[in-house]
């Protein structure tokens, strides 16, 4: 229909109610029913402006080029129309009210895309075929930039970042906490048993200070159970540690306020953690909690990333160590990775948590995905479904299965190393 050295245009003789919209890197173009050019609106020529409306007409956004060129085909008598993009149909179609249907490669769009440099030139968009090159180069650099920044401004990447932050702050409190207890323990030995929780010793060292106001009462102050109060308040009273001034006590304290602030910042990351989880993976968060999401986002590198993973890699995420070591010893491989810290899983038997540890990870699979590609909420009904499976696994599996006798090792005769001896004649009788 169109040469291949030069693309006429054809004007339109009458009417017609039917018209093909094609998106290109010059414009949106309009094809009537015999595939001529009917209509156009160009871009303008500024690379990261056509950048930015290319990017908007790939998320199936109307752009002004797209609503003036349908308003200009409705007045000519289109009343139906076809788009390649099908995002982009069905907001034409909400917004005009028109009919429209889709057509991913449509016989308009190839023979556009087939001649793309003469249609350059005879839209008068460009004087040369050379210089359409040029600016496709230029504009394909700052679309390539739209689409990194896009990108990087995703919050699930927000949130991978803030759940490593937590598990930073956690190793620096259990490093501060060993130092305090060991620098209080000096005044105080007997209170490392008495208080496993790290929060309370550092608040109590805060504000009671020396081993003389750990009584009854100060402990009650402080939101301690009566029991427990009454028991430390009887060992501060017989305690065998040395007694500690006041300016050293000072320091003390002063280690202990920081490791507060670094709680405070801890519980403050966990919240927006969950905030930010409840709005970028409602049902990954539903099914393996807010912090074990970010835990398994971060791992994967996004929550388009963990969708494409299977559930079995997605079960021993975390444990590539032990995985390749498997592989390379020929020993068991690991039946779950990060997933672990699921309350499911660790407070199960030790014999259910493989059984445990898949179904957790068809799951989280399955979440993972309808966050990424779908958006519905679904995490109750796949937290039911969850519930129901582990426990089933507890009624099937009470007791741990019979340990099978080791088979015995196959004789391995020693291998002869150089030469091997010579073969002995038979010396039978001749016959």
């Amino acid at each position: 229909m169109y040469g291949n050295v030069t693309v006429t245009r054809l004007k339109m003789e009458g009417r017609f109610v039917k018209a093909t919209i094609v998106e290109s890197v010059m414009g949106v173009f309009g094809f009537s029913e015999d595939n001529t050019l009917a209509e156009k609106v160009l871009f303008p020529k500024d690379p990261t402006q056509t950048a930015q409306k290319l990017r908007d007409v790939e998320e199936g956004k109307v752009i002004e080029e797209v609503a003036k060129l349908v308003e200009c085909l409705r007045a000519k008598g289109v009343e139906s129309f076809v788009f390649e993009n099908q995002k982009m149909a069905q907001k034409v179609a909400e917004k005009y009210g028109v009919d429209v249907s889709v057509e991913l490669a449509s016989e308009a769009g190839r023979l556009f895309r087939e001649n793309l440099a003469n249609f350059a030139v005879e839209s008068g968009y460009v004087d040369k075929a050379e210089l359409l090159r040029v600016h496709l180069h230029n504009v394909s650099i700052e679309l390539a930039k739209l689409k990194v920044k896009k990108t990087v401004e995703k919050r699930d990447m927000l949130v991978a970042q803030a759940v490593q932050s937590v598990d930073d702050l956690d190793k620096s409190l259990n490093l501060f906490m060993g130092r305090l207890r060991e620098w209080f323990g000096l005044h105080y030995p007997e209170l490392d048993r008495q208080l496993e929780k790290h929060e309370t010793y550092a608040r109590l060292v805060v504000n009671l200070g020396t081993k003389e106001n750990f009584t009854a009462q100060n402990l009650e102050n402080q939101g301690l159970p009566t029991n427990r109060a009454q028991s430390i308040s009887k060992v501060a009273a017989a305690s065998m540690g040395a007694d500690i001034s006041g300016e050293d006590l000072t320091k003390i304290q002063d280690l202990a306020k920081h490791v507060l602030a670094l709680y405070d910042l801890r519980n403050g990351l966990e919240k927006y953690v969950d905030t930010v989880m409840e709005e970028v993976a409602p049902n990954t968060r539903a099914v393996g909690g807010s912090l074990l999401g970010a835990r398994l986002l971060a791992l994967s590198g996004g929550l388009v990333n963990l969708a494409k993973l299977p559930a079995s890699t997605m079960q021993v995420l975390g444990a590539e160590k032990a995985l390749f070591r498997s592989l390379k010893t020929k020993a068991r491989p690991p039946k779950h990775g990060i997933i672990f810290q699921h309350p499911a899983i660790h407070d199960a038997k030790r014999w259910q948590r493989g059984k445990i540890a898949r179904a957790l990870a068809g799951k989280l699979s399955i979440a993972a995905r309808v966050d990424a590609f779908n958006g519905e909420y679904v995490g109750d009904k796949l937290t039911a479904d969850l519930e129901k499976r582990i426990e089933e696994i507890h009624e099937r599996y009470p007791q741990p299965p019979p340990v099978s006798a080791p088979k015995p090792k196959k004789f391995e005769s020693k291998k002869r190393f150089g030469k091997k001896p010579p073969r002995r004649k038979n010396r039978g009788s001749k016959r």
